[in-house]
């Protein structure tokens, strides 16, 4: 009885030697975190829930079963580590000014969600009252009064209070802010002007939560090299989108002038024949003609990449690429091709990513079968190794 005892006491003494190890293990490690004043929101690979919180008509019940736990629960198990949530103020506020609860109640769903499946996420205010980023005629381009209206600026202030309000207490390892969806300023000064504006009014309330920045004029990585970052804080991740070539991603889009174009489309190598863009429409010609001249594969994305990636070296932030996709009628092959060489060039310059998207029309899933649209995109997507493998 008492060898037993002893036994026991010697298996008690261990077993708090190994739990105080790991205790002052974790403690070390929040220590450093908190000296360097670094995040641990480390991405890789996500894709973007879109068309349920942000451009959707959808409210009531069809809104709240859009999207649930098993969506999330199905990302984590196919390999994806984070999830782009974009948000619209037209879903979170009414004209007055008043919060809607449902949209609120549905995205603090999607967060705990989300971190019970080991999903960080960014929540990304997508479009406002004061800005759309696909303004498409004068009057839309004059609705835009964001780069011209300080009450506007104001208001897209008070916006980002409200959410940090309610979201403050989540935690900085596990959800990011990011600004504004693909701003579109005439002037990138006006751009950075705004940057520093909400950066300020944001760190002001949460000293060290992890901002995504993108660049002006879609994000649109011609113009990351004119963007200017707040300077000395850690906690940013620099965003650029792409879709390039668009001839190729949105063949057949209806709401661009080149959806208009019917004829054959190749990857990689020269993208539209000369016989091809004869046959085109008139009106989309200018914009077709360089299809005809120029090669378009992995080189080619990997030099459109360079500035984007030069601006993450000289900040030393991390590089993320938040929306680049092909529209679901895109021949597959084609797809699949470009696909192949965009994941290449990502795992070569450590870019983190999310695709668009998860449903809708660029995206694997389908939510009405409930099954998945296109499963070789899936796989090919997580053809790479798991975050931290």
């Amino acid at each position: 009885m008492r060898k037993n005892i002893l036994a026991m006491a010697v298996m008690m003494a261990a077993l708090v030697v190994g739990t105080t190890s790991c205790g002052n293990k974790a403690q070390k490690q929040e220590q450093e975190q908190a000296q360097s004043g670094v995040n641990d929101f480390r991405i890789k690979r996500g894709t973007n829930v879109s068309h349920w919180l942000s451009q959707s008509e959808q409210r009531g019940e069809a809104r709240r079963l859009h999207i649930q736990e098993d969506d999330f629960a199905r990302l984590e198990e196919l390999g994806f580590d984070f999830v782009r949530i974009p948000i619209d103020e037209v879903q979170f506020w009414d004209e007055q000014g008043k919060q809607l609860p449902e949209a609120w109640r549905l995205l603090n769903n999607a967060l705990d969600w989300a971190r019970k499946h080991n999903l960080r996420a960014i929540v990304d205010l997508h479009i406002i009252r004061s800005h759309y980023f696909n303004a498409v005629n004068e009057n839309e381009k004059n609705a835009n009064t964001l780069f011209t209206s300080e009450e506007a600026q104001e208001g897209l202030l008070n916006l980002w209070r409200q959410l940090s309000d309610t979201l403050k207490n989540r935690s900085n390892d596990w959800v990011a802010y990011e600004f504004m969806n693909e701003p579109v300023a005439p002037e990138h000064e006006q751009w950075n002007q705004l940057v520093a504006k909400v950066h300020k009014a944001l760190r002001e309330l949460e000293p060290q939560r992890t901002l995504v920045i993108g660049s002006n004029m879609w994000q649109g990585h011609e113009t990351i090299k004119y963007l200017k970052v707040p300077e000395g804080d850690k906690n940013i991740i620099l965003s650029f989108h792409y879709y390039n070539p668009m001839i190729l991603t949105h063949y057949g889009a209806w709401w661009t002038p080149l959806g208009k174009y019917k004829g054959k489309v190749n990857y990689p190598g020269v993208l539209v024949s000369k016989e091809d863009y004869e046959a085109a429409p008139a009106e989309i010609k200018d914009q077709l003609k360089q299809y005809t001249e120029e090669v378009w594969d992995i080189n080619k994305i990997r030099e459109q990449f360079k500035d984007a990636i030069e601006a993450a070296k000289k900040y030393d932030l991390q590089l993320f690429c938040g929306e680049w996709g092909v529209y679901e009628p895109v021949d597959r092959e084609l797809a699949y091709n470009w696909t192949r060489d965009m994941l290449t060039v990502f795992d070569e310059f450590n870019i983190a990513w999310t695709t668009w998207c998860y449903d809708a029309d660029f995206g694997f899933w389908d939510q009405q079968r409930h099954t998945y649209k296109d499963r070789p995109l899936v796989e090919l997507l997580m053809s790479g190794k798991k975050l931290g493998e």
